[in-house]
Formats: structure tokens, sequence, C-alpha cells
């Protein structure tokens, strides 16, 4: 046996070195139906996107205990197995218990030990909800488009209502308001940190209590910043660039290229062959939310027909561009230099948003002042 004690004593003193340090929280539980599949606890950062921290592999009776290092302020994380996610967030909490079945298991799960968890649970069912109805409005071609875009504003604004005074009021600084202030249906935000006044307010409030309980962190400047653009765009209606010459030539394009959501470096000249339209704008402006809007009607309408969007965001904020931009269907790019770099002047932008419409052949065939109808323009190119 004695050869064998420095051999444990190396093992033991391994396993103290991968152990993580500091206070750490844990998420333990039961996922059922989901024998030999891998679950991981992943951490939905500001800046790094989401990272991956613990992991298992799942046995017949699908018990876990994942763990992480835990937070200062509160953060947010999820499990996830496949496309099957549990949205959990984490502050002073150090045990979140969760079971599910995975067949059902991003809005059939229970979870126990954290009052924020079981709201964004709660919130998340209201949010699948309101998607559904929204969908039903959206296809009854019973209505006129008018009468659609109504149903469904009322649609939201009753739901936006319901969240904040059942929710968020009295609450500003939990981790399951600062959640409710970014759910999304259809792509779109439901709060317009944009140009609603109403939610401005909302926001501000979220960031004036995570000041003063989380003074400094990563989240309390993401909240701040977006109440102060909010704030600017109530005041201004579009971001004017003084540019005199012009340097866009009316045939061939200059070639760019910029990371997508995913981090994956996208050319303009990859979308030769198509028609495309090549978009500048700042999702951080007032009537953001509408041009979006709008932009997916005519995408839906010709994409199948072989028109293209390559956006080029030149907003200030890469995680406020990523929220924004995460559900749109077509290339979404992000410029980190905003107006100051030299796209600006090539491409001779006077105010934002501005396009360009780009043929077939990567022909610049004409920018968005000279052209009063774009889809009868469109229909010429393809």
């Amino acid at each position: 046996m004695k050869p064998l004690f420095p051999l444990l004593l190396v093992a033991l003193s391994l396993l103290a070195a991968c152990k993580p340090k500091g206070p750490q929280f844990t998420v333990e539980g039961q996922i059922t139906e989901a024998t030999d599949t891998m679950l991981y606890l992943e951490h939905l950062t500001l800046g790094d996107g989401v990272v991956q921290i613990d992991s298992a592999k799942l046995d017949a009776e699908g018990r876990f205990s994942l763990h992480g290092s835990r937070p200062t302020n509160p953060e947010f994380y999820r499990l996830r197995i496949g496309n099957q996610v549990v949205n959990l967030s984490i502050d002073s909490t150090e045990t979140v218990r969760v079971s599910a079945a995975l067949p059902s298991m991003t809005l059939g799960y229970q979870v126990s030990g954290s009052g924020s968890c079981d709201t964004i649970r709660q919130l998340n069912l209201m949010l699948d909800s309101l998607t559904r109805q929204v969908r039903r409005v959206a296809d009854n071609r019973d209505l006129t488009l008018a009468e659609r875009d109504a149903a469904i504003a009322q649609l939201v604004q009753d739901y936006k209502t319901r969240v904040k005074l059942q929710f968020i009021q009295n609450h500003y600084g939990q981790a399951s308001s600062y959640y409710a202030m970014f759910q999304q249906v259809g792509g779109q935000m439901v709060f317009n940190p944009v140009d609603d006044p109403s939610d401005i307010t909302w926001f501000t409030a979220l960031a004036n209590s995570w000041e003063m309980l989380y003074p400094g962190s990563q989240r309390t400047l993401n909240l701040q910043n977006i109440a102060l653009q909010g704030h600017r765009n109530t005041r201004r209606r579009v971001i004017e660039i003084d540019m005199d010459d012009d340097k866009v030539s009316e045939t061939g394009i200059i070639d760019i290229g910029f990371p997508d959501k995913t981090g994956r470096q996208r050319r303009l000249s990859e979308l030769k062959g198509s028609v495309v339209l090549l978009d500048f704008t700042a999702y951080e402006m007032k009537g953001s939310q509408e041009r979006t809007l709008a932009l997916r009607e005519l995408y839906n309408k010709f994409h199948p027909r072989g028109l293209e969007i390559y956006q080029v965001s030149l907003d200030r904020s890469e995680h406020y561009w990523k929220t924004m931009s995460e559900q749109l269907p077509w290339v979404c790019v992000w410029d980190e230099e905003g107006l100051d770099n030299d796209l600006v002047r090539l491409y001779n932008l006077q105010s934002l948003p501005t396009w360009f419409l780009i043929s077939r052949q990567s022909e610049l065939v004409g920018r968005m002042e000279m052209m009063d109808n774009l889809e009868r323009e469109i229909e010429k190119l393809l």
C-alpha cells in the first residue's frame, strides 16, 4: 500500500487545484427523458456572449449538480440540452433546484430556491402566450394589414402594462425585472428603449436602482447607457453626418466586411448574384423598430425571389446591437467604429438610416434619395 500513498496525495492535490476558487453557486435537480444527453450550464454575459461554465452527461435518472462562481451582482444563466433551455438568474442564491422533462423543458420546468428564477419562469410563460396571440392575429387574413398592426400593438401594450404593474413596479433592482425589460416578441423588444418615452422612464428607474445596489457593474452601465440614449432620442429624430464629397460610384461597389452576430466575418461581395439592399442604420435611433418591421415585410416578400439585405449597424453598444438584431433573418453586421470611420466617407452617408440598392451584377443602381418606390425598383432588378 505504501507506493499508492504518494499517488493518492498527488491525485488529491490535482483535484484541489481544479476546484474553482471563491464562493460557489449550485444548480441541481433532475431532467427526465434525457438519458445520455449532455446538459450545459452557460453564463449569458454582456461582453463575451454565451460562456459554458459546467456540464454533465445525464443518466437514466437524469439527476445533476452543476456549479459556478457566484457573481457579485445579479447575472443570467441557462441550462441547455440542444435547443431546450431553462433561463435562470443568480445573485446571492447558493442553490437553485430545477426539475423538468426534456421534451417540455423550456416552458414546462419547475424551479425552487430563487424567487427571481421563478418570476422568470412566469414571464417566459406569459411571453409564449403573447407570441401565440400575435401569430394568430398576423395570420388572420380577414383583417387588413392596418387592422392587424393595430391589434398586435394593443396586445403588446396590454402585455407591457401587466408586466410593469405585476412584476417590475417596486422591484426595480431585481434580476427578473432586468430580464423582463429585454424580452422579445417576433424579433422585436417588447419594451422599446429607443423612442417610447414611457418605456424609457422604466429603463431609467431600473438604471437608478441598479446604480444604488450594484454601482459600476456591467449590467448597471448597460441600463444607464440605454436610458441615456433613449432620452437623447426623444429630443432628436435622426443622426446627421457632415459630409460634402461624393465618393460613391454609380457602377461597382466598395466591398466591406464586418463580423455578424455569431462573430463570423461577412463580406458584402459574398452576396454577388443576388439583388442586395445595403442598409446603414443604428437601432438606437428613434423610429428604428418601425423601420425594422417594414424591412421584414420587404424581405419576406422578395427574399424567395433573390433579395438579400446586408445591414450595417453603427450603434455605439455592441450588446444593444446584438439584442436588437438577434432574431432578424438577414445579414446583420456591426462596425465598432460607429460614425467615426472611413466607410461613412466612402459611401457619403449624409444621415442615418440610408440604404443602397445593388444589382445581381454587383452594380450600385441607386440610393435612398434617388428612389421614391423601393418595391418597384426591386421588382425591376429581380
